[in-house]
């Protein structure tokens, strides 16, 4: 079982995200507390975005109003609680971080090759008008996942999974994978520059956005098109070179383990694969599109 607290300053757009994701059919509405509503998923989302939105009107002054969590079973959590009793722990979860009486909305999400859970709620008290505290809110999830893992009986072995680098809609691990690649980037002594790194970035469907006063990460569909949710580069530990003055304030372990070693340098062949294919595909793509306009060009003659 996995808990993520996500870094979303505005709740409208972790609202829109998930609503987006249900109209695109890879979500579907699965659980809503405290609002309104008996059903709120019976009326449109203009209706639900209105649950926070009035709430907010209370507290302009607050910056990171949003409280945006995914709950993540793995394959066997998820066969051996299912949904009734994912319900029953999503609802202990919200009580046990101090939000049990904010109106809260979840989603399930089917775009991964797994099932995960969606909860967007507010991060103003709905009744006092104040910012819910919210000191070691990722302590205290890890805390609510060993007591649920014992409560349910759940495997709790972390299982090693091999990063990707050619990311897409389904990619399990995204952030270890995205840490994988800018790693092996780091080390090409051919990246003079941020523009030639960014270019290299795109080969693998993931691009850097400037965001507010920083930069976020996206996985992209080769288009320009965001397919996964973006995650702020200042939660990365490891960093493209060129943007490795945002790193949190954090001092980072001299030594790395060598558990760390050896899965870098396991990989190191398989990115280099990978990078010289992207690399050949690209050009092949290009030499494609040349010829094409050669031959448009020759007909036009004709």
């Amino acid at each position: 079982m996995v808990i993520v607290i996500h870094q979303t300053a505005s709740t409208e757009n972790a609202f829109l995200y998930n609503e987006k994701k249900v109209e695109e059919k890879h979500a579907t509405y699965f659980h809503s507390r405290n609002t309104k509503a008996i059903n709120p998923f019976l009326y449109d989302k203009k209706n639900r975005l209105k649950e926070f939105t009035d709430i907010e009107k209370a507290n302009p002054r607050v910056k990171n109003k949003c409280l945006h969590i995914s709950f993540n079973p793995s394959t066997g959590d998820y066969l051996k609680l299912g949904d009734k009793k994912i319900r029953e722990e999503i609802d202990k979860l919200m009580q046990y971080m101090g939000y049990g009486n904010q109106p809260y909305f979840v989603y399930k999400h089917k775009d991964l090759d797994r099932v995960h859970f969606h909860i967007v709620s507010s991060r103003i008290d709905r009744y006092t008008g104040k910012k819910i505290k919210d000191n070691h809110e990722r302590q205290k999830a890890q805390n609510f996942i060993k007591e649920l893992e014992i409560r349910h009986q759940l495997d709790n072995k972390t299982r090693k999974e091999k990063p990707v680098f050619k990311f897409s809609a389904k990619n399990r691990n995204i952030k270890q994978s995205l840490e994988s690649l800018f790693y092996h980037l780091n080390q090409l002594d051919m990246l003079q520059s941020k523009e030639v790194y960014e270019q290299y970035l795109k080969l693998f469907n993931v691009e850097i956005r400037k965001s507010g006063r920083g930069h976020i990460v996206v996985v992209t569909d080769g288009k320009g098109k965001v397919i996964r949710y973006p995650i702020r580069l200042s939660k990365f530990k490891e960093q493209p070179k060129f943007y490795q003055k945002e790193k949190q304030q954090i001092d980072k372990p001299k030594q790395i383990s060598e558990e760390r070693k050896i899965s870098k340098s396991d990989l190191k062949s398989d990115f280099l694969k990978e990078l010289l294919w992207q690399i050949r595909l690209k050009d092949q793509n290009q030499e494609t599109k040349r010829k094409y306009r050669v031959r448009s060009k020759r007909r036009k003659k004709r």
